[in-house]
This record gives structure tokens, sequence and C-alpha cells, in this order.
């Protein structure tokens, strides 16, 4: 387990906490209670970066724009694109689905200090969050109801791939992203507020009985070493969240 500074500092002090004062179990809990109220996502703003995004900040809530233009190639780029590659991903059944890649005006507001909803609302289909080159998260569905499970035999070398508008997406891990920052790197926030990394902690891939009926869990992270609520991305259903927003999302259109 490779543990920054900090943590070391936090666990050291709960250990040496516990051992003078008989830690209960609800102690043992307290890590999560102390972190799972109102979160400040502000570390990761700097992050985000593209020439077609950009974001706002207000005193509670951030406002990205985003043209959902891929910074990477793919064989969705209309042929006289410099970005234009033929698949080169290592799927025997991939088919190019008839879509190309075209600018889009995306908004998403959510809330910069995000905390768990008392109602937890569904994902939508179409955009639910933002990943830090600009290109958006959809769900785990083809359609209402409808799993990927032939839908994902059109996702290009990235892992990503246009619908009939034109919006580039992904749906599961974003290849470019982990392959260039690490699979355990911050990839991108949902609509809620609360940040999605890759399918890497603590040494381990993760997968989804790893984690809650969200699709993510509280514990530290390189950005947030206090801890904080996060997804993560996993090669199975449902691969970036699960069963709705753990907080309140906000806005998107487009």
């Amino acid at each position: 387990m490779n543990l920054s500074f900090t943590q070391i500092k936090y666990f050291s002090f709960f250990l040496i906490t516990c051992l003078f004062s008989n830690c209960s179990n609800s102690d043992e809990e307290s890590y999560e209670e102390n972190n799972s109220s109102n979160y400040d996502i502000t570390p990761v703003l700097s992050k985000f970066v593209g020439s077609g995004l950009s974001y706002q900040t207000s005193s509670n809530r951030v406002v990205f724009t985003t043209d959902d233009l891929p910074d990477h190639s793919s064989p969705y780029w209309n042929e006289s694109n410099p970005l234009h590659e033929n698949y080169t991903g290592s799927n025997p059944d991939f088919n190019l689905n008839p879509n190309r890649i075209l600018s889009q005006n995306i908004t998403l507001s959510m809330p910069l200090f995000p905390s768990e909803a008392s109602n937890h609302s569904p994902t939508p289909l179409g955009a639910m969050g933002v990943s830090r080159n600009g290109v958006v998260f959809y769900n785990q569905y083809a359609g209402p109801d409808q799993p990927l499970t032939r839908e994902i035999n059109s996702f290009d070398q990235w892992l990503g791939h246009p619908q009939p508008q034109g919006a580039y997406h992904y749906h599961i891990e974003p290849k470019y992203l982990t392959d260039r920052f690490g699979q355990d790197a911050f990839l991108g926030i949902l609509a809620d507020g609360f940040p999605v990394y890759g399918p890497l902690e603590n040494g381990q891939i993760l997968s989804s009985s790893d984690l809650d009926l969200y699709h993510g869990h509280i514990s530290p992270t390189n950005d947030f070493p206090a801890g904080i609520y996060h997804y993560h991305v996993t090669s199975d259903d449902p691969y970036v969240n699960g069963s709705g927003f753990y907080g309140t999302p906000g806005n998107i259109s487009n």
C-alpha cells in the first residue's frame, strides 16, 4: 500500500489515539463519518485542460462548458481531421458505427462543495459528468434499460464513441486518460460534484463488488488526502456509476 505523508500522519494519529482511548467500532468508522458531509473539490479543478473546455466558479458552484471534442485520435473523426486514425484497439468484434464526431456546446453546473443526497436520483441518458479532457461521461446504458453488451463493440481504441448527433462520450474507462495519467489517476467529475478515479487504488484493481451501490466509496486520494467520497471506473457493469448519484446533481444542458 502506498500512502502519502499526510495519510501516514492521519493513520498514525488514529492508531495512537486508539491505544490510549480503547477505540470502539464506532471510532473506527469516524474517519468516514467525519468526511461524509461536505467536501471542497477545488483541488482538482486545475486538472481540467482542453482547448474547448472551460470552467467558472461562484460561491458554491462550478460551471463547466465543453465542446466535447476529444484530444486524441479516433476512427470517428472525419478523414480530413489530423486526429483521424483507423481502429488500433484489441477488440476483434469492433464495428464502426455510422456517426462522426461533431462539436457540441454542453454546460454542466455542479456543487463546488458536494455532499451526500438524502434522495439519490438516477443518472440520465446522455451526459452525466465531464472528464478532465472535456469529453462527457455517459452511464451504463445504451438506451432506456438497454445494456452496453452490443454497443461496446463500437467503442474505439480509447473506449469512446459518438452518438447520432456527434457527441463523443465515454461509458466505460477512458483508456486515453488512464494510459496518460495512470490507472489510479483523477479522471473527472460527475454532475453531483464527486470525483471519478481510475480502477487502481492502493495497488489493487477494483471491481464493482469493492464499491457501494453508487459505485464509489470514501477514502483518501492523492488529491484529497483527508478523504472524500469518489467513484471508480471498473471493467464490469456499471463501469462508472451505479444506482444513481451519491450526491445531488446539478444542471446539464446542451
